[in-house]
């Protein structure tokens, strides 16, 4: 490269330009007072710079304080809104999860979770993900974390920016830009620089100039891969910089894989499912939110329910019913258990809280029916219609594996999109304030199990109220099958049989809530939504034959399990008859291969965790008329899920 070095000629007052290849000469001041007067410029220039960085600085952070000093439980059109910092409860984080993608339904990862010892995944604080652990030399760019639906990551993203911005922790970053990837699917057909991106979500900042120097240390913060509509390509990336304007599937596939911005941070969440749509390359550390263990479950219901007796009392009911406290490893589910707890207390103290999740959920939807009543007095539809409505939207959306759907989805299951905000008390309605630019919004329920609550819900209305949905009865999906059935014992028939052909048991819990439905005492409960149903008694005894018949045939230990949830959602505990508690711990007779089944049902949702398996514990020596009795090895066979989730086995 040519300079232009100025140098005095000899015998000449004058000075010219001399071309030359050496590298470039600063021009010296030629006075004391040109040195001074450059320095002072300079530093004033600096400092200046300084100033600049430290508003933005400063404005970014009071911008991401006032957002998210408040949690968001549910729905903002609920009216009150509760401190972070008040109800925060630490969640049970460990580092590592790479490795197979687990395909059960979540809530059975939950209930496998529950089961794992704390000692197996090394626990790690949320504010520390990016501090490299023992041993380890790299620094750490990228952390991915993973979790099942409502176990915390969007809670845990709002404390560690909150800490951020409030000086408590990871004050070594200078700045962080938080996204959702469901609002970044708006977007996808338009392109943006990475400095456009941010000053479109961030119109305060000027962020050319915090991304072109290398003395700003810059995290970005990507929510909810598992919502991604973006199709994310790391084999047609190539570097590029800040200012380059690209598609929004290029912008963050180069970020991600470090030709954008290297020395920037990124964090991202995601379900489980969802995490090998990025390279293992691309990530330094993969961490997994395991919700609240027992202590931070009690520690949640004590900050959450102002009343220390009735929230002692919760927490006693919770834990005599084995499903339900498994469920409150998730903090949305502690959340509609302490609603529900809440609101049963104010109408007498000897309220009995529900024992089962079609009771808890049963409960849930009828406060949620009244806060409706209260706020939308002069509303067109009735409770009925709306819960319907919502119902055959989460059926559609279930079908098609979608937790987050867009307009044409509610305008598809009948709702009014301008009335939207009727419907806000149990779908959620997230939308940007630039609505000049982008006038899309995002639906999604407050969790996957109320999605698939109001589902089962809605195939019980439409079966209870034929006339209602003709139309549905035509459509050839498989699910489909559902609508017609001539008797409930056909539709529950029906529904199991679908339930077991589920390749990864996404109709698990949506089976438990359609046989739960059936009872009457739960239909009392929502007698003011359901039409009048004439007494399903022997319905009821036909499924809880079906449901045997298929747990002694079922093969798949995952299956079977939900099987006996079903008959738990059903009242159905005499199965368990066969086993004796002696001295604190469980010992079984002599049983048929059928009948072990119900052991590793008990075994797995004991209320004490076996840190110790023993099998001969398990076996005993068949009498001389027994004909049909299983080895020691059979034995192990059918006990599988139990011994994986013990501390140490023999």
């Amino acid at each position: 490269m040519y300079y232009y070095n100025y140098v005095a000629q000899p015998g000449k007052r004058s000075h010219s330009a001399v071309v030359s290849t050496c590298e470039p000469l600063k021009k010296q001041p030629r006075s004391q007072e040109e040195l001074w007067l450059s320095g002072h410029s300079q530093l004033s220039d600096h400092s200046q710079e300084l100033d600049r960085v430290q508003e933005i600085h400063d404005i970014l952070k009071s911008h991401l304080q006032k957002k998210f000093q408040c949690l968001i439980e549910g729905s903002i059109e609920l009216g009150k809104s509760t401190e972070l910092n008040e109800v925060y409860t630490d969640l049970y984080i460990t580092e590592g999860g790479w490795g197979e993608v687990n395909d059960e339904h979540e809530v059975r990862q939950i209930e496998r979770a529950s089961w794992e010892a704390e000692e197996l995944g090394k626990p790690i604080k949320c504010r520390d993900i990016f501090k490299p652990g023992s041993g380890q030399d790299k620094p750490i760019r990228s952390v991915m974390t993973k979790g099942v639906a409502g176990i915390g990551k969007t809670v845990s993203v709002q404390k560690f920016i909150l800490d951020w911005a409030e000086g408590k922790a990871n004050q070594d970053v200078h700045f962080i830009f938080p996204f959702l990837f469901r609002e970044l699917n708006l977007m996808k057909e338009k392109k943006f620089s990475l400095v456009g991106l941010i000053q479109h979500f961030y119109p305060e900042i000027k962020a050319e100039e915090l991304l072109t120097s290398s003395k700003h240390r810059v995290l970005f913060i990507f929510d909810g891969l598992d919502e991604c509509g973006l199709h994310l390509q790391f084999n047609h990336s190539s570097k590029c910089d800040v200012t380059e304007q690209l598609s929004i599937n290029m912008l963050l596939t180069n970020l991600i894989k470090g030709n954008l911005l290297p020395s920037a941070l990124l964090w991202i969440t995601t379900r489980p499912a969802a995490a090998s749509q990025i390279p293992q390359k691309c990530v330094d550390q993969m961490t997994e939110i395991r919700g609240f263990n027992d202590p931070q479950k009690e520690e949640y219901f004590g900050k959450r329910i102002s009343d220390e007796n009735l929230a002692s009392r919760v927490i006693r009911h919770l834990k005599s019913s084995r499903s339900l406290y498994i469920m409150c490893h998730i903090p949305v589910f502690c959340w509609i258990a302490a609603i529900v707890a809440e609101r049963t207390s104010k109408h007498s103290d000897k309220a009995e809280m529900p024992r089962t999740l079609t009771q808890m959920y049963s409960r849930f939807l009828i406060i949620q029916t009244s806060i409706k009543k209260d706020k939308y007095t002069e509303r067109k539809e009735t409770e009925e219609e709306i819960i319907f409505k919502l119902g055959k939207l989460a059926f559609q959306q279930l079908k098609k594996g979608n937790l987050i759907f867009y307009e044409e989805d509610l305008r598809e299951a009948g709702i009014d999109v301008t009335e939207a905000s009727v419907y806000s008390g149990v779908c959620t309605q997230i939308f940007r304030e630039e609505k000049d630019v982008y006038q899309a919004k995002v639906f999604s329920f407050v969790h996957l199990s109320i999605q698939e609550f109001l589902a089962a819900l809605y195939v019980f209305l439409c079966f209870s109220s034929r006339e209602r949905n003709m139309s549905d009865q035509q459509q050839t999906s498989e699910l489909y099958a559902l609508f017609r059935a001539p008797t409930l014992n056909e539709l529950h028939k029906t529904a199991v049989h679908l339930a077991l052909r589920s390749r990864n048991g996404h109709l698990d819990l949506f089976l438990r809530f359609l046989l739960g439905l059936s009872l009457e005492s739960n239909q009392k409960l929502l007698k003011h939504l359901l039409p009048k149903t004439s007494s399903q008694s022997q319905s009821s005894v036909q499924t809880v034959q079906c449901l045997k018949e298929n747990i002694k045939g079922e093969g798949n230990s995952h299956r079977r399990i939900n099987l006996f949830h079903c008959l738990s959602e059903m009242n159905q505990h005499a199965v368990v008859e066969h086993i004796d508690r002696k001295e604190g711990s469980l010992r079984v007779e002599m049983l048929s291969p059928g009948e072990w089944n119900t052991v590793t049902f008990m075994l797995e949702m004991s209320e004490e965790h076996l840190n110790v398996f023993d099998l001969q514990e398990y076996i005993t020596t068949p009498e001389k008329d027994q004909t049909e009795f299983l080895s020691p090895d059979d034995v192990l066979q059918k006990l599988v899920p139990v011994v994986t989730t013990s501390t140490m086995a023999w």
